[in-house]
């Protein structure tokens, strides 16, 4: 599944802002362990979404980024974003 997770998702709306290494993506996505956010960048890389980096310096130095097809799932995440906006909106509207 590309995009089928919870944290695929999380992983996404994080690589749309900009260029992430390893440690900041888990310290910003609470409650990922290490095994589930490595699993998560591997199959988003396999899948051609997530491009990995590794720069040549000591001590080695990785960033993960949106590749293009990454980002061309812009538009639909935005969707998302938007019904759960107007869905939250509806349902504090309605407990009211």
């Amino acid at each position: 599944m590309l995009i089928g997770s919870k944290w695929k998702l999380l992983i996404m709306r994080n690589l749309l802002v900009r260029p992430w290494r390893f440690n900041e993506l888990q310290k910003s996505l609470v409650g990922i362990s290490q095994k589930v956010l490595t699993d998560s960048l591997r199959a988003m890389e396999t899948d051609g979404i997530v491009i990995r980096t590794v720069f040549a310096e000591v001590p080695p130095r990785v960033e993960y980024s949106l590749s293009d097809l990454g980002r061309s799932m812009k538009p639909i995440l935005d969707s998302l974003a938007n019904w759960g906006t107007d869905y939250r909106k509806q349902v504090c509207s309605s407990e009211k």
